[in-house]
């Protein structure tokens, strides 16, 4: 099966972990080795990945800049895209014996100028704060907006839907070839289309998860994973009466009180994937991997 895989932010950095280049490859090397199986099994895999903490850290150094030598998050997105590829194409080469090639595609995403999200900042990028005051006194000196992440708070960018992919023939000669390709990474590099037809990016950070249900439907791929650190959806999550959901269906949906930030777009972004009959999407843990193939782990999203 050609399988599209979306590397949660724990596939790389695990909560209350320092972003250093050491943790972060230790952490790759691990779900190098899920990834690695899904090929020995047979799989076809296209490796997506998130960037949330990474361009969050480039763009606190960027702002020991002045304000007009700051590189905006477009740049900022292709710099996480180029270094978080880097180490998981190496660490998936080891743990493959180098026996597949494999490339990273720095990948441009089309979004719509016009889309409300850039009125209504909810994405999440960069370091927890631990208290609300320590967070809002960064974002008055930095101008950002900010949005509470579970116990703590966070700087939050517009997350604008993405439109098409412009770099998609590239990726499908690359396919073609037997290459193993990471791509759209962090949801891509937002771009938006000029007047005269070029194009050019723009200060936003695309959701990975709807991001890689647009790719997964645009190269045909039979399954969408979406890897994270909890076992799959949960029906009351967070209380006493918890239950993992095994199958998820579009009616379910209003029955269910899912975190925006969080679970909400996974759900909203396999759904959208799996409106067709002969494909589906799953959500789980990165260990389980294989097993969510088979419907024996995670949560699987169907029509």
């Amino acid at each position: 099966m050609r399988v599209v895989v979306a590397l949660g932010g724990n596939a790389l950095l695990k909560r209350g972990e320092p972003l250093t280049a050491e943790n972060q490859r230790r952490n790759v090397a691990e779900a190098a080795i899920a990834l690695a199986e899904l090929v020995s099994d047979g799989h076809e895999l296209i490796v997506t990945h998130g960037n949330g903490p990474q361009v969050g850290l480039l763009a606190l150094q960027g702002a020991a800049y002045k304000p007009d030598e700051a590189y905006p998050l477009d740049v900022l997105g292709a710099e996480t895209e180029g270094m978080i590829g880097y180490l998981i194409e190496q660490e998936l080469e080891n743990a493959m014996g180098h026996t597949r090639p494999v490339a990273t595609l720095l990948t441009q995403i089309l979004v719509d100028p016009k889309d409300e999200a850039f009125l209504n900042p909810t994405k999440f990028v960069g370091p927890v704060y631990g208290s609300q005051d320590e967070a809002r006194a960064m974002a008055e000196h930095r101008g950002w907006s900010i949005a509470q992440d579970g116990e703590g708070w966070r700087r939050v960018v517009p997350s604008p839907l993405p439109v098409d992919i412009p770099d998609l023939k590239i990726l499908r000669l690359l396919l073609e070839q037997g290459v193993i390709v990471i791509c759209a990474g962090g949801g891509g590099i937002p771009v938006v289309r000029r007047d005269d037809g070029g194009l050019i990016g723009v200060e936003a950070v695309i959701d990975k998860d709807h991001a890689s249900a647009l790719l997964a439907d645009r190269i045909d791929a039979d399954v969408l994973l979406l890897l994270t650190d909890v076992d799959g959806v949960y029906r009351d999550f967070g209380t006493d009466a918890a239950e993992r959901i095994e199958v998820l269906t579009a009616d379910d949906l209003p029955k269910l009180d899912l975190p925006a930030g969080s679970m909400a777009p996974k759900v909203a972004a396999t759904l959208e994937f799996a409106r067709k009959p002969e494909r589906f999407a799953a959500i789980g843990a990165l260990k389980d991997a294989t097993r969510m193939l088979s419907g024996k782990a995670g949560t699987r999203v169907g029509p």
